[in-house]
């Protein structure tokens, strides 16, 4: 019997795109990351680079571990599989209690972590949002030491979009460089994305609101001088050591904190995204903000004005968390959001997204914008309002917001074959694989 996954076959046509993606990732000897935009296909691109894999390498089995950040995913890639032909004798689920290994599993990074032999076993490894798996997240960057164990392992990372001059995903571009790139721009332009309009929002902080956040930035900025530490990164190596040093980094922490939770619940910003949402009646809106406490404000705001919401975050449980998305577009329209809907949940029939939320994060963004661009007929436009206070760090979000959508990255990324370990933490220069 051949190997499982080359019985595939699409009920359809791969776009040029994602051909030219797997053929860059072969070239590369079978490693490297795709970094493409949300909606255009990334899994489809990692099914066809394992095929092109397991056919090269000549076995009768050849075994794939798919990884992904959260358990929701598993499903949607099982499904998937089954679409395109492969029964369910050869797909495996391992995470929690289910501890199923077939020729092609689909696991958790969590589950990686506690399991190394799922990693050393596989003949290839599927990172998905191989972003999370930066040296900033200790347990799961511990992956990469076994992944390279093997240099003859077939390796692919999916993400939307990357830094690549931030120092944490080092290890990411030395064992996975991006070999091809199809970015937001690219992808509109091309007619596989609806365009994205980007709907700025200015609102203001009350008095009161906006002398709690002047305090709490000056007090940031003073410890951060007296530390000489400016970011999340070196106060928490600060904050690990103990002594008198730690306690002044916890307290940066807190007005950090603070500062964020104000940015997300100033009450202007609250009413502003209702108003929003009136404009849009019978329409499904996604609404993303960064505390449970912030759409839990919004959810009663918009109740007390007679329309129905939901909110999904990590602490809803899994059914629940699936009858609230069934009956999106039912019995309620605005479904507001903590970072559970970013990664790998699809409808592409919403076309409006508001972001009220405070980070600036560039993954996290294009996320969101790429929750409400896929294309279905009728749609070739989605509206993204940024609801911001000026002034302040929202400005960053604005920013970043229009950096993810106005980028047109280059198509093909110049790349490196790498084979061998890993550089070890610490390293200050990228030390090439030979």
């Amino acid at each position: 019997m051949p190997p499982a996954i080359s019985t595939m076959h699409f009920p359809f046509e791969l776009k040029k795109d994602q051909l030219e993606a797997a053929k860059a990732w072969i070239d590369n000897g079978c490693r490297g990351s795709v970094i493409f935009s949300t909606g255009t296909g990334k899994t489809e691109i990692a099914f066809e680079c394992a095929r092109w894999a397991a056919k090269l390498s000549g076995q009768d089995r050849f075994t794939i571990l798919f990884l992904v950040p959260r358990i929701v995913l598993i499903e949607q890639n099982v499904r998937r599989l089954r679409r395109y032909g492969i029964s369910d004798d050869h797909i495996g689920i391992y995470y929690g209690e289910r501890k199923d290994i077939k020729e092609i599993t689909i696991s958790t990074y969590q589950s990686a972590i506690n399991n190394y032999n799922l990693i050393r076993n596989a003949n290839m490894v599927v990172l998905d949002e191989v972003h999370l798996v930066s040296e900033s997240a200790v347990a799961f960057d511990s992956i990469f030491d076994i992944i390279v164990e093997d240099s003859r392992k077939a390796i692919l990372g999916l993400t939307a979009t990357i830094n690549e001059k931030d120092p944490k995903y080092q290890t990411i571009l030395t064992v996975v460089p991006p070999v091809k790139k199809y970015m937001i721009k690219d992808a509109v332009t091309d007619g596989r994305l609806a365009k994205p309009i980007v709907k700025p929002v200015e609102v203001s902080f009350t008095s009161e609101e906006q002398k709690s956040y002047d305090e709490a930035s000056t007090a940031i900025k003073d410890i951060s001088r007296k530390l000489q530490a400016y970011d999340p990164g070196k106060m928490t190596k600060i904050l690990m050591r103990g002594g008198s040093r730690a306690s002044m980094a916890k307290i940066w922490f807190a007005h950090v904190r603070k500062r964020k939770e104000l940015l997300s619940a100033t009450r202007q910003k609250l009413l502003k995204a209702a108003d929003l949402v009136k404009r849009h009646t019978g329409e499904r809106i996604m609404i993303f903000s960064e505390t449970i406490d912030s759409i839990q404000q919004l959810k009663a705001i918009l109740e007390a004005n007679g329309i129905p919401a939901q909110t999904i975050h990590n602490g809803i449980k899994p059914k629940e968390r699936k009858e609230i998305l069934e009956s999106w577009g039912k019995d309620y329209f605005p479904l507001l959001s903590v970072h559970t809907l970013e990664i790998g949940y699809d409808v592409p029939q919403v076309g409006i997204a508001i972001i009220i939320a405070s980070t600036s994060n560039m993954n996290q963004v294009a996320q969101r914008i790429g929750r409400v661009v896929r294309k279905v007929d009728g749609k070739d436009q989605a509206l993204v309002y940024v609801v911001y206070v000026n002034g302040t760090k929202d400005d960053n979000v604005l920013k970043v917001v229009r950096a993810a959508v106005e980028k047109a990255d280059e198509r093909t990324a110049t790349v490196h074959v790498s084979k061998g370990r890993r550089p070890t933490h610490g390293q200050k220069t990228i030390t090439k694989f030979s």
